[in-house]
């Protein structure tokens, strides 16, 4: 069992019990919610969340049900704030590879932590960062 940090696109199904999230994704979450791992949220997912509901393209309630389970404590999330840290780490995350900014941030961040990131990004190996899918 090894902690792991979370593309948005995984929270958002993990937090709608979406049939898009894989096996092996979906087992992450479960271990985090029995407490046996820890999954690493950067900010940059709540910005984009908040984005999310502002166009419509996911439930408005899921930033709330998400900061419930955070501020609850019950849960094994824990906020990955951007660091100067993990700004220097998006010198390790090829801009060619990962074009768009904030999914930069968010492998800057598994980067930094040396953990794996739970996506399905397929531009994410070209980083160097393992995935769980």
């Amino acid at each position: 069992m090894i902690n792991a940090v979370t593309d948005t696109h995984a929270l958002i199904w993990y937090l709608e019990d979406s049939p898009r999230l894989s096996f092996a994704a979906n087992q992450t979450f479960e271990q985090c919610d029995r407490g046996e791992i820890v999954i690493y949220i950067p900010v940059i997912c709540l910005v984009e969340i908040i984005y999310l509901q502002e166009k419509g393209r996911i439930l408005p309630d899921l930033k709330s049900q998400l900061y419930t389970e955070l501020l609850t404590g019950n849960s094994g999330f824990i906020l990955a704030d951007l660091t100067p840290e993990v700004v220097n780490a998006l010198i390790s995350i090829p801009r060619t590879a990962v074009p768009d900014l904030p999914d930069r941030v968010i492998a800057a961040t598994a980067f930094h932590l040396g953990l794996p990131l739970i996506s399905c990004d397929s531009r994410m190996p070209l980083t160097g960062i393992s995935l769980i899918w």
